[in-house]
């Protein structure tokens, strides 16, 4: 198999582990172990196990707020409940990741392109909220115009009415 680049945008892989295990007797060493083991047609009791690959998300920096500070409350992430990011949040996470970059020993070279990957992180998100907030408006300004004719199909319908009733006439 070859590693990804990256990982794919809806985070869906379809790749998969088989784990296989067999029964053998005592003292047998790692030349003796070979596929023909494993070869459940040669009369050998293969356990098989599947396991799908499961992409996780990188780490979250760690929290400004000390944990049980305050008690009942649940944690708070950087999204709210309608999926808007909040940019405050995002901040002061931020800064606290940066304090502990500055705490480790890193290059300047690293901690200058960790800073230059936040901020396109941080531009990331304004973008993706302006895109929300516009699409809430478009989604609100098609709800306003839905249903109903338009006023010149009516006109025309009008106009070809009067055309026919003065041809009958006629």
């Amino acid at each position: 198999m070859q590693a990804q680049k990256e990982a794919p945008p809806d985070m869906n892989c379809r790749d998969k582990f088989l784990l296989q295990s067999v029964k053998v007797n005592d003292g047998i060493t790692a030349k003796d172990i070979t596929s023909e083991l494993f070869n459940k047609e040669a009369g050998h009791v293969v356990e098989e196990c599947k396991l799908k690959v499961v992409y996780l998300s990188p780490p979250q920096p760690p929290s400004p707020v000390h944990e049980g500070s305050e008690e009942g409350s649940s944690p708070r992430g950087s999204v709210s409940d309608n999926g808007h990011v909040n940019a405050a949040e995002f901040s002061t996470a931020a800064k606290a990741f940066n304090e502990q970059l500055e705490a480790q020993d890193l290059s300047p070279e690293t901690r200058t392109h960790i800073t230059k990957l936040t901020e396109e992180k941080k531009s990331a998100l304004q973008q993706c909220n302006k895109i929300r907030h516009e699409l809430e408006l478009l989604k609100r300004e098609g709800n306003k115009s839905g249903g109903g004719v338009s006023f010149m199909f009516v006109i025309i319908i009008g106009l070809l009415g009067i055309f026919m009733g003065y041809m009958m006439k006629s």
